[in-house]
């Protein structure tokens, strides 16, 4: 009898043993539902689009309220189900056509991406960020795309004044899940009140935003109990984001998908931190990284 049971015992052990990593996957869905596309690799967060097809679809200026219009860029397939979504904003001075390369490389991997026009070209920063805000209930409520959206998963990113402004609208709306400001431009340079995972990226050769005066002390004055990081850019300066540019896409992406949608399997990107590199002047930040 002890033998039956013992062999019992065996082919049980052996059959979990078979089915573990199935089993592990599953759980790790059902633990994350938000998880969206393949397992990623270097490769694939570098690559100029991710695995998602990409559709667009523009909004007016008359459409628009609390800001100028622009483009949404969104996965075509429903399959996944809805995805999280992230408004940039462009710099002084500049239009949506600026930050425009972020939209389809974004929402290839899996998000829905709006790239705006700001009321006037000339508005600052906290203008900008009151208008990030408003193109995210454009974009949850009224958008031709609004049923593809997780409301609660977003995220703004904004260039220059629109770095700026990412800042001055996590700070105004703490529900956001996440801020990436490029280049930021903004006379605060104090940020303590935010509770928004946040990744500031600068640029070593910025002469309109040295980093010495705006992303050092923005990165500095965030909490230190919160999910942050710097990125200072090698050989880079204050327009290096207005162009397709591999390092900014790699941890911006990593960033998204890590607090946009709750997906550790980015963390390898983040985690330990990125060294020195021939793109990477420093990188700075809190690892490991919350839940």
């Amino acid at each position: 009898m002890r033998r039956h049971l013992a062999a019992a015992a065996t082919a049980a052990a052996s059959l979990t043993l078979l089915l573990a990593p199935g089993v592990r996957a599953a759980d790790a869905a059902a633990a994350n539902p938000y998880e969206r596309g393949p397992a990623p690799t270097r490769t694939s967060v570098e690559a100029l689009r991710g695995p998602y097809a990409v559709s667009e679809t523009s909004v007016s200026a008359l459409a628009a309220t609390g800001f100028g219009g622009g483009t949404v860029h969104y996965p075509t397939s429903t399959a996944d189900g809805t995805f999280g979504a992230v408004v940039i904003s462009p710099g002084f001075t500049a239009y949506q056509s600026s930050v425009a390369w972020l939209g389809p490389r974004l929402a290839s991997q899996g998000f829905v991406v709006f790239t705006i026009d700001t009321l006037t070209t000339l508005d600052q920063p906290d203008s900008r960020g009151r208008q990030l805000l408003a193109a995210l209930d454009h974009l949850t409520q009224r958008s031709a795309v609004r049923n593809r959206i997780d409301a609660n998963r977003l995220a703004v990113m904004g260039h220059s004044m629109g770095g700026g402004g990412a800042l001055e609208a996590a700070k105004s709306r703490p529900s956001l899940k996440a801020a990436v400001p490029l280049t930021g431009w903004n006379t605060d340079k104090s940020w303590p009140e935010i509770t928004t995972p946040t990744l500031v990226v600068g640029a070593d050769g910025d002469t309109v935003a040295p980093v010495a005066t705006h992303s050092e002390p923005f990165y500095e004055s965030l909490p230190g109990s919160l999910d942050k990081a710097y990125l200072e850019l090698n050989g880079a300066t204050h327009f290096t984001p207005n162009t397709a540019n591999t390092t900014i896409a790699k941890y911006g992406i990593a960033w998204l998908k890590r607090f946009v949608d709750d997906d550790t399997r980015y963390e390898q990107f983040l985690c330990p931190l990125p060294r020195p590199s021939l793109t990477i002047e420093e990188y700075r930040g809190s690892c490991p990284l919350g839940s």
